[in-house]
């Protein structure tokens, strides 16, 4: 049996103003007209659904509650209807980024705050991983979008320009450099660094690799932890880390950070948005759209192949 949505309007209308002629005048048609559809409902239904009395037209007991069914399906379908438009347009549904960088502080983090403020509908989930992984994820359209560092070259698909972050050594407090405001590379000869393997860790012991060995051999500590079981490390005397700045947010017991310079300023990374042309995720361009009004110095070039 099929029924219009426009005969459950119309019916539920007859039934708030208890006249045919009255609810016709409201929906702008004729009376007979309505009064027909509604004729032609309770057939297809098999019972009637108003009585109709010089008095005016009521609903019948099978009346009342097929007007209040009808009601809850006008409701629900308004309802799915507000939220597909609003999931169209970007301003519902799910957004995976993939991330690799603490969310302590920093850029990253205040953009996320400014998406959510404005689309807090859209679910945001986050997925950890090295730069690979996460290419990979984007490849396979587990990840819409990731933001990481700009040292990898081979993507052949969009990428925008975004902010630079520092990079800071994690001192024990005690530690002797503790004592310097800033520390230089070859403060860091001979000492034991430990090296995250997730997140930038590669990028980290690709530059320790070319500020260090010239300098000496360093000890490399490989750790598979998060940054919390690595500060933690760092705490109890086991060596220096470094990490970006927007990890420097948290603080932690017997840590102290320190700038790390070049001979131009402070050591600095890149970072860069990629996603794919052929992501059609509708959530991925108003936060496109986020990045280039936040950061329009950086992104005036667009998007690079």
């Amino acid at each position: 049996m099929d029924v219009e949505l426009r005969d459950l309007k119309w019916a539920i209308i007859a039934s708030q103003h208890r006249s045919l002629r009255r609810a016709a005048q409201v929906l702008n048609i004729r009376q007979s007209t309505l009064s027909r559809r509604i004729r032609d409902l309770e057939l297809r239904i098999g019972a009637e659904l108003f009585e109709r009395t010089n008095g005016g037209t009521h609903p019948t007991l099978i009346g009342r509650e097929f007007l209040d069914i009808a009601q809850r399906v006008i409701e629900e379908t308004a309802a799915a209807f507000t939220r597909f438009k609003a999931m169209s347009n970007g301003q519902a549904g799910r957004l995976t980024i993939g991330i690799y960088v603490s969310l302590a502080t920093g850029n990253l983090k205040a953009t996320l705050v400014e998406y959510h403020r404005r689309f807090p509908n859209v679910d945001v989930h986050t997925v950890d991983g090295t730069h690979d992984r996460l290419l990979c994820n984007m490849i396979s359209s587990t990840v819409d979008v990731a933001i990481m560092t700009t040292y990898y070259p081979g993507w052949d698909d969009h990428k925008l320009p975004l902010w630079s972050e520092r990079v800071i050594a994690a001192l024990p407090e005690r530690h002797r450099l503790a004592e310097k405001s800033m520390l230089q590379w070859t403060d860091l000869a001979g000492e034991s660094i430990l090296v995250q393997q997730r997140g930038a860790g590669q990028e980290m012991q690709r530059l320790l690799a070319i500020k260090l060995d010239p300098i000496g051999v360093q000890r490399l500590l490989n750790q598979d932890v998060g940054i919390d079981r690595l500060m933690s490390l760092v705490s109890a005397g086991f060596g220096i880390c470094l990490i970006l700045e927007g990890a420097i947010g948290a603080r932690y017991d017997g840590v102290v950070y320190r700038e790390i310079h070049d001979q131009d300023g402070p050591a600095r990374f890149n970072f860069a948005a990629y996603w794919r042309e052929t992501n059609n995720n509708p959530t991925l361009r108003p936060f496109l759209d986020i990045l280039r009004e936040r950061y329009p110095d950086l992104s005036a070039t667009a998007e690079i192949r």
